[in-house]
């Protein structure tokens, strides 16, 4: 039987948009063991990266907006260490949790100094990034593995949980996507950690709205747009809510937001195999 060329095509096109629709990345070759923190509603994150996590005035400001604008009154304290270009290695972790020290006060919103409670947990969680390569880098990749088992060591060590953030494809490379998402979830799996697949939500974008622009020019770092999605899947990951029809659009248009926040939620649930919580 003779078929039409452009029957052919079609039905190519119609298989890859049933692969999108069923998650960018789904097919990495392992799966997350570790679907939630633990914590239902940790009060307190530590940021522990790069530049991709302080570009466009830092993604746990974004964060925080999200938990504002969707959980009530209910406040999360968020510090962010970050070192230019570094990889997991170039952070002394431990150093983070000493007494006294980071994350110990914080500001209210009438810029009032708010102290820990003496003996109070520092964080509940610390979220881990390595340099935009380092897992896939041949030099570089058995680090990324050595100090994600470390860090992870020494976060258990002072009472929080550790959490590992899967980065983003450089825009010009995409096949980063697939190998970065197998390197984050073999790492969750062999230090029983929770991960938060931004870098699938990217991919997920841009194969739906190729368009929209979620980066900087050097092709890299986030746009606002691409910080403003990674802000989504942590929170949908982190809190196990929905963050579509959130108020905070960080300033973007109501409906790119809109789009990425449906991307942020429909990713994490993809990628964790559950539904997450509330769905709005």
């Amino acid at each position: 039987m003779n078929v039409h060329p452009a029957r052919v095509l079609l039905r190519g096109l119609l298989a890859l948009a049933l692969g999108l629709a069923l998650g960018v990345g789904a097919g990495a070759q392992t799966r997350p063991k570790v679907l939630t923190t633990g914590i239902d509603r940790p009060a307190s994150s530590l940021y522990i990266g790069n530049s991709f996590f302080y570009y466009n005035n830092s993604l746990h400001g974004h964060v925080n907006q999200l938990v504002l604008a969707g959980m009530g009154g209910f406040r999360h304290r968020a510090t962010s260490v970050t070192i230019s270009g570094s990889g997991f290695d170039w952070h002394d972790v431990d150093s983070y949790f000493r007494p006294d020290a980071v994350g110990t006060y914080s500001f209210d919103a009438a810029n009032n100094v708010v102290f820990n409670k003496p003996g109070e947990r520092l964080f509940d969680l610390a979220i881990l990034m390595d340099c935009s390569q380092c897992p896939l880098h041949p030099q570089l990749k058995g680090k990324f593995r050595e100090y994600a088992k470390r860090h992870a060591d020494t976060v258990r060590k002072h009472g929080a949980r550790p959490v590992f953030f899967m980065s983003w494809a450089y825009q010009d490379v995409p096949a980063m996507t697939d190998e970065l998402a197998q390197a984050y979830t073999q790492a969750g799996n062999d230090n029983e950690a929770f991960v938060i697949p931004a870098g699938l939500a990217f991919a997920r974008s841009v194969a739906a709205r190729p368009e929209l622009n979620l980066y900087a020019p050097d092709k890299r770092h986030p746009s606002l747009a691409g910080t403003y999605l990674a802000a989504c899947t942590t929170y949908a990951s982190l809190f196990r809510q929905s963050p579509v029809g959130s108020a905070y659009t960080a300033g973007l248009d109501p409906a790119v937001a809109r789009h990425l926040q449906t991307v942020a939620w429909d990713t994490v649930q993809a990628y964790h195999g559950q539904r997450t919580a509330d769905s709005r």
